[in-house]
């Protein structure tokens, strides 16, 4: 699954220290097995026979299902998962011969997602079929089987899609809905003549029923887990074409296939690198991936097994507003969502305490394979951004293990955060740096060869490529998987002799919140390079302390290359050093440096304006991500002067010093040739500045809106400047614009659009707006969440005002941390009160990690802008700012 957005955890915090945690890696699977399941484990399900019919316009369905399972022992009880059902009938007969049982009592558990059926007698341990006669609900946002309504040329239409990831499988089948019960699945659908079906697998037969229906019948799956099952319905086209045997197809609403064509073309060079990478051809006859108007504030994109599932927003390129960024959001999102066809899909985790198997994995290999196949894109450097996500939560007491303890439903939906995914990617970046990339590779196959079709856990893949490397990488692996937390690499000393510099490193722990933690112990993996050098230095920090001689004498980059997942803190004269000769670094070491050096002055580790002498050694020609970048984060720092026009005046003007001489550079339209780098820096500019409040930018911005002269790669740039700064005349031209258009994918925009006004009282009017029907039904949160963006304190108070109502237009696995996010920006001290006040009214209490660390985000913003901006202004005082 593709994110765009508890409890602190017992195993990683309570001993403290990762020798403790070490010592309980033998023993991590059988801890794992006390907790793989919330149902009983004396049944078993092998096969699932599906019979639905959707009622899409009543938002109804019925349904028949037919399970073949094992009864391992004796029993008068049956429990598996549903959701919000009905049933109008239970039998259960012997898999072979025609004997039955007397119907049983059954008993629905909505609170507990449960569903038991208690016969007369016990069932003695053997096959058995149950049939079960049913009736559910068909939601409106993105959770079991639900509908998106669209506006066309044609008029409104109506699709239906699932969504099932994590536990939302039973919203739509009676099933036993967790990963390890994996089990082979056939579908038959009643869906109207004139709509397409599409599922996991081909349809084999299709019945003209003489109604105005038809039926479908798909062929049988390959065992898999619950959540990955796919079903859809709706006036659909579909392209295909083959690649290594498989077929590989797009799925759109009529009428926007040519859109989908990157798509396609991505998929059938990621499928056949992923041939070669894994080893193990894709199991099954045929991968589509299919496309939604709407959106969620969960997820972007779902890995269903031969049968992907994409908002239209992250698939199609709409040639008058798609741009160099949306082009390669769709590439990696295919490759993502495509490497979890082995890894997920054929090999899936048994719970999901390791479900970074699936997510770190997928996107370590979404950010290979797009360097690989796009070097044009030069995406290398995203990595140090990947990892400056998953530090920036995982320096916070709120924060947990890559490897989890889950236990409730809410949880396990929580569990698809940073750490998750960027952690689990980074760390998996390190891992590979550290054995290489031939071990690692072999390492991965025989994992997917030895547990195709299975459920593991992680050490069942440090196994395997600790025995493909020959290196102790499981020792490592643990120490930065069962513990939580960003290791500190500090550079004592740098000391030249010889034509060799020795460093004197220490580890610590770098910690936003808590500046007198006792530091947790990894083995830290370290790479150092003198600037400039073709020789690097390798060392494993263990035990807190090490030295490591580099070859050659001048600025030491610690971390070259940025594979590794730890801050370099530099003793002030290394930095001074480093700084100095900034512009002789490689593009990805300058951007590792300011990243550390931004998060460090911070924390207060060093002096906050040590990143502004960064920026200003940065040459104007810099790789164009540095300065992408560098947009970024001042545009982050202008936050924190909010609401103090003097201070922040004085800080926009250094600000649009540095970035606007860039613009000049490379100017506001695109020349022939142009780097695709480029033309993404040049759309970051623009809308960083136009937030900066640069005059120029925004009067250009105007202008050309007026005028329409917008290129489509600009177009949603320049929409954003004008949207930014509308008075209430332009916002009501802006809303006359989103009712009137029909392409679901322009018209959602516009409406995001409406919430970023940074005006009160018109994201006042967004907010008012979100809450009807207007948008569309999937739009409305990420409009409350947009204004939250600049407004979180009117966001915040505004969502949770209108809780019943916002509860309505948020799918129910994003609730618990939906309204504490919406407040993580706020500089107001009584936030804190009244996040902790929602979430102990409407949040259980185990679920409760996303309040948590939404307050402590609000606690560091203020703690920065009380104890850093002084330095930062001084700064700027100094330097004619």
């Amino acid at each position: 699954m593709r994110r765009f957005l508890v409890t602190a955890i017992a195993l990683a915090l309570a001993g403290g220290s990762a020798a403790a945690l070490a010592q309980t890696a033998g023993t991590l699977p059988s801890l794992q097995a006390q907790a793989t399941t919330q149902l009983p484990r004396n049944v078993v399900p092998t096969h699932y026979d599906v019979a639905l019919v959707p009622h899409a316009q009543s938002l109804s369905y019925d349904g028949r299902v037919t399970i073949t399972l094992d009864v391992l022992e004796p029993t008068r009880t049956i429990t598996l998962n549903q959701l919000d059902m009905t049933f109008a009938s239970v039998r259960l007969a012997p898999a072979s011969g025609k004997a039955k049982f007397a119907a049983p009592k059954v008993v629905v558990d909505n609170d507990a997602q449960t569903a038991t059926f208690t016969f007369a007698e016990p069932v003695p341990a053997g096959s058995y079929r149950l049939s079960i006669d049913y009736a559910g609900k068909i939601g409106t946002q993105a959770n079991g089987l639900f509908a998106i309504d669209y506006d066309t040329k044609g008029g409104r239409k109506r699709a239906l899609f699932t969504q099932f990831e994590n536990s939302d499988a039973r919203r739509m089948i009676p099933s036993w809905d967790e990963p390890s019960h994996k089990a082979t699945f056939t579908l038959e659908a009643t869906v109207p003549a004139n709509e397409m079906a599409v599922s996991n697998m081909p349809a084999t037969s299709t019945e003209e029923l003489g109604n105005g229906n038809k039926r479908i019948r798909f062929a049988q799956s390959p065992k898999m887990s619950t959540y990955l099952m796919f079903f859809s319905v709706g006036d659909f086209e579909r392209a295909t074409a083959t690649t290594d045997g498989v077929e590989v197809g797009v799925v759109t609403q009529k009428g926007m296939l040519p859109q989908a064509q990157f798509a396609l073309d991505s998929s059938q060079a990621v499928l056949r690198e992923y041939h070669d990478y894994f080893g193990v051809p894709y199991p099954l006859p045929k991968l589509d991936n299919v496309a939604s108007p709407g959106r969620s504030q969960f997820f972007g994109a779902m890995e269903n097994w031969g049968a992907i599932f994409t908002f239209e927003y992250t698939l199609l390129l709409d040639p008058t507003i798609s741009t160099q960024s949306d082009k390669q959001s769709v590439f990696s999102v295919a490759a993502h969502e495509i490497a979890h066809q082995w890894f997920g899909n054929l090999v899936t985790m048994n719970w999901w305490d390791d479900l970074w198997l699936n997510e770190g994995f997928a996107s370590w290999m979404e950010g290979r394979t797009t360097e690989k196949l796009h070097p044009e894109w030069n995406t290398a450097l995203s990595s140090v951004g990947v990892r400056a996500r998953a530090m920036s939560l995982d320096a916070v007491a709120t924060t947990h293990p890559v490897v989890q303890h889950v236990e409730t439903v809410e949880q396990a939906s929580q569990a698809f955060d940073s750490i998750t995914y960027s952690k689990g990617e980074a760390v998996i970046r390190m891992l590979e740096g550290y054995v290489g990339a031939e071990a690692w590779r072999d390492g991965v196959r025989s994992y997917i060869k030895g547990h195709a079709y299975g459920n593991t856990v992680s050490d069942d893949l440090w196994r395997q490529i600790e025995a493909a490397a020959g290196k102790p990488v499981t020792a490592i692996a643990h120490d930065f998987t069962l513990q939580p937390g960003v290791p500190l690499i500090r550079v004592e000393q740098a000391t030249c002799k010889g034509g060799r510099t020795t460093l004197t490193l220490a580890q610590g722990e770098f910690t936003k919140d808590r500046p007198g933690k006792a530091p947790l112990s990894w083995r830290v993996p370290v790479i150092a390079q003198v600037a400039g050098s073709q020789e690097a230095a390798r060392t494993v920090v263990e035990g807190g302390r090490a030295t490591l001689d580099v070859p050659g004498c001048g600025p030491v980059v610690v971390n070259a290359g940025q594979t590794g997942y730890y801050r370099t803190l530099y003793a002030p004269q290394q930095f001074k050093s480093l700084s100095g000769g900034f512009a002789k670094l490689a593009p990805i070491d300058q951007l590792g440096v300011m990243d550390d050096t931004w998060a460090q002055g911070w924390a207060g580790l060093q002096p906050a304006s040590d990143y502004l002498d960064l920026v200003k050694a940065t040459p104007r020609d810099a790789d164009p991500q540095i300065w992408g970048d560098i947009a970024s984060s001042l545009g982050s720092l202008d936050d924190y002067y909010r609401g103090d026009a003097t201070r922040q005046t004085r800080f926009r003007k250094f600000a649009i010093a540095q970035l606007s001489p860039v613009l000049a550079r490379i100017g506001w339209d695109e020349k022939a040739g142009e780097a695709d780098p480029v033309k993404i820096l040049r759309t970051q500019l623009i809308a960083n500045l136009g937030e900066l409040g640069d005059s120029v930018v925004i009067a250009e911005a105007r202008r050309r809106h007026a005028a329409n002269d917008m290129p489509p790669a600009l177009r949603k740039t320049i929409l954003s400047v004008v949207a930014h700064h509308a008075d209430s005349a332009t916002w009501d031209r802006l809303r006359a614009q989103a009712q009137a258009e029909k392409t679901p994918l322009v018209k959602d925009e516009l409406y995001g659009l409406l919430s970023s006004a940074e005006d009160d009282a018109l994201a006042r009017r967004a907010l008012e707006l979100a809450l009807t029907d207007e948008p569309g039904a999937t739009n409305s949160a990420s409009m409350i969440a947009t204004v939250a963006y600049q407004h979180p304190d009117l966001a915040f108070d505004f969502a949770v005002a209108h809780r019943a109502q916002v509860d309505g237009k948020v799918d129910s696995t994003s609730r618990s941390r939906y309204y504490p996010a919406l407040a993580n920006r706020s500089l107001d001290p009584s936030m804190t009160g009244k996040i902790r006040a929602y979430a102990d009214a409407h949040v259980a209490a185990g679920s409760r990690r996303a309040s948590e660390t939404a307050i402590a985000d609000v606690q560091y913003r203020i703690k920065v802008r009380s104890e850093r901006l002084p330095a930062v202004d001084a700064w700027l005082q100094a330097h004619g700012g």
